[in-house]
């Protein structure tokens, strides 16, 4: 049975593996605020207490960081800032939920990730098998970005995104996001008349469109437009994510008790374990751009082939990610390029038996295959 409404994040049957991030602001900016992560970490204790594992996805470094070393702007004046100020404020973040999760007798454990960890295959491998075994020993993951050494290039820039993507590799049921606001509102929540969305099935144009990129603490990397990518990441992979408010004691109780948030529920159809880490890549090395023949029969199922490409853009090789553009710039699919950009740029247009004498040697069956590919 699947998870339908917010009180079924408490029942270990429906939800027996939740992933909760918490928000810079939520830990503290001027220094912890001890009391109210307590209070959370005897809600985690509760968690398992009912048969629940749990990861811990925990913002807060740079900021603590920050507080510590005098930097202005929180430690986001720049990167090297940033650098320096998550190398300090690690240790005070990854002591106190050592300490707080000691206190009832759990286990904490420190990963550290960069995008690349989990944008590259084999070690998006390792880190499903760390978290595995980790959970299996009854310790809670607590994982944050490495902010100390990932640069502008290889960042998620927000932990809303990070958590979604430790999810599909920990196999999680759901995501819970705690941020600084109750959910998704129809439009600015600042605006009069607007209203909490409590259910979302699929994030569509028309769901992006009530995204605002606004944190209101001001510390946050990331506003309602990174945690609906979230969303989209972990429904690829068939997990729930629940936006909620952070803000209060015992987040989670008045969350899962008195319904205040916003469900997102992925669809029936869920991508298999390859295509969810697929989809749900950051970083593409490239473009191909289609018409609207090869648009439309990629929506049927089938293959991308070069007949059906009308530009290439960026540099990228032989199994590189790339992006496929439709006609009004819109992200048709992600996929696995067959050829380097050299060679799709080559081909472009052309059919299959006119490949051969371009390339000088048999095509292969498509420029990006099905089985290579999911849908977006």
């Amino acid at each position: 049975m699947p998870i339908s409404r917010l009180s079924d994040l408490a029942d270990a049957s429906l939800t027996p593996r939740l992933v909760i991030k918490v928000g810079s602001a939520l830990v503290g900016t001027d220094g912890v605020r001890r009391d109210w992560v307590a209070a959370l970490v005897a809600e985690i204790a509760e968690a398992r207490g009912r048969g629940q594992d749990v990861i811990v996805v925990s913002s807060g470094a740079i900021a603590l960081g920050a507080a510590t070393l005098g930097l202005e702007k929180g430690g986001r004046g720049s990167l090297a800032d940033a650098q320096a100020s998550a190398a300090v404020g690690q240790i005070a973040l990854s002591g106190l939920w050592a300490q707080l999760l000691g206190d009832h007798g759990i286990t904490a454990a420190q990963m550290l990730l960069t995008l690349e960890d989990l944008e590259d295959r084999r070690r998006y491998l390792n880190v499903t098998a760390t978290l595995g075994r980790l959970l299996d020993a009854g310790a809670v993951p607590v994982i944050n970005e490495n902010d100390s050494v990932a640069t502008q290039e290889i960042r998620f820039g927000d932990n809303d995104r990070l958590a979604a993507r430790v999810a599909q590799a920990a196999q999680a049921s759901a995501v819970l996001l705690l941020s600084d606001i109750d959910g998704l509102y129809d439009r600015h929540p600042r605006l009069p008349g607007a209203t909490l969305i409590p259910v979302v099935e699929g994030v569509t144009r028309e769901v992006h469109a009530m995204a605002s990129t606004e944190s209101s603490s001001g510390m946050g990397s990331g506003g309602m437009v990174s945690k609906l990518q979230a969303a989209e990441i972990a429904e690829l992979a068939g997990i729930c994510l629940v936006i909620g408010n952070g803000q209060h004691d015992r987040p989670v109780e008045r969350i899962v008790s008195q319904g205040i948030g916003t469900l997102f529920v992925p669809g029936l159809k869920k991508a298999g374990a390859r295509k969810a880490w697929l989809g749900g890549r950051l970083k593409l090395k490239g473009e191909l751009l289609v018409d609207d023949g090869a648009a439309a029969a990629l929506r049927r199922g089938s293959s991308l082939l070069a007949k059906g490409i009308t530009a290439v853009e960026g540099v990228f090789g032989r199994g590189d990610p790339v992006a496929i553009i439709g006609g009004e710039g819109q992200v048709l699919a992600h996929g696995l390029s067959e050829y380097d950009a050299a060679e799709c740029a080559a081909i472009v247009g052309l059919h299959s038996n006119e490949q051969e004498a371009v390339l000088g040697y048999a095509p292969r069956s498509s420029v990006v295959h099905r089985d290579q590919m999911v849908m977006k």
